[in-house]
């Protein structure tokens, strides 16, 4: 019997206006927005509806905002009567899907992914630290360069299979700018450093996942009300502890998003509704299986097409 996935997006997602929508047309999203003003002390709310897109990147906002839209859509489906069967997120989206899957509260998964955000911009200096997106080259040949390179310039790692054609590699400056460099010259269809502040996923986040993992022990973490597929290795996962050692892992270790598809996939689920802000999983699922049906909601016009899709 075909199954129903959620996925949550990470970094990236993030716009001006995020959230406005369900704000002013769903209670449910006014209280979350209310409560997560509370817990971080300043108004995520103003700065998602009318802030800087400056201010908005930045890691320690960007996280929580995410996170926060995600959850509210998750909720306004909830009182849809449309809910998941199997859930992921990408980087920052798995906190969101651990909130939908009723393994953390909503109030500990804002403060974490807001410190979450603070200890990565802390574990290297902007400016030091870089991502670039390498399209139409194989995993393997991304993989040896960026060791190549480790050896003789500067470090630098392969850290989100997204979809086939698309990695992400994340290290020093030089290691990412001189990888662009050998990567072109092999063929890469497009080779782009990233607008990001930090090298999320590599090694150099390892004192992030440090500081992180003392949080994530304050958290009270129940068993999963249904898999979640795990970042680190693609795996289902529904016990507390062994999600939360996954997210303290994460944070210095690759996505493996295609694995994660590649796991929702064989628990029979043929259809996707990436819950929150962007269409970015969306696309990916169309490189990695056309068949998969790839559905969105982050506000209102998307949710009513979504709901429509699932009332036919």
């Amino acid at each position: 019997m075909s199954k129903l996935a959620f996925v949550f997006p990470g970094q990236g997602a993030q716009s001006i206006g995020m959230g406005k929508d369900f704000y002013d047309n769903y209670d449910v999203a006014k209280k979350l927005f209310d409560e997560a003003d509370e817990v971080l002390g300043y108004s995520i709310k103003k700065m998602c509806f009318e802030g800087s897109e400056d201010d908005l990147k930045l890691t320690a906002n960007t996280q929580p905002a995410i996170l926060i839209v995600s959850v509210i859509a998750n909720e306004v489906l909830k009182s849809n009567g449309i809910q998941p069967d199997i859930a992921g997120g990408h980087s920052l989206g798995e906190y969101s899907a651990l909130v939908a899957a009723d393994v953390i509260d909503f109030k500990d998964a804002v403060m974490l992914v807001h410190k979450r955000g603070q200890f990565m911009q802390e574990a290297v200096p902007v400016g030091e630290g870089a991502m670039a997106a390498i399209i139409g080259l194989d995993d393997d040949k991304i993989v040896e360069v960026c060791n190549k390179i480790s050896a003789e310039v500067g470090e630098v790692q392969a850290v989100n299979f997204n979809c086939p054609g698309q990695t992400v590699i994340a290290g020093t400056t030089k290691g990412v700018e001189s990888a662009v460099e050998d990567l072109k010259s092999l063929g890469a269809k497009k080779a782009v450093v990233l607008p990001v502040s930090a090298p999320f996923h590599s090694t150099l986040m390892t004192p992030a996942a440090k500081k992180l993992a003392i949080e994530l022990k304050k958290v009270n973490f129940r068993d999963a009300k249904f898999p979640i597929a795990a970042n680190v290795n693609g795996e289902l996962e529904t016990k507390a502890e062994e999600i939360k050692k996954n997210l303290i892992t994460q944070a210095d270790h690759p996505v493996k998003w295609i694995a994660c598809v590649e796991a929702m996939k064989n628990f029979n689920a043929d259809t996707f509704v990436e819950v929150g802000p962007g269409k970015t999983l969306c696309g990916f699922n169309k490189r990695i299986d056309r068949k998969l049906i790839s559905l969105n909601v982050e506000d209102i016009e998307s949710l009513n097409k979504t709901l429509e899709h699932f009332g036919e």
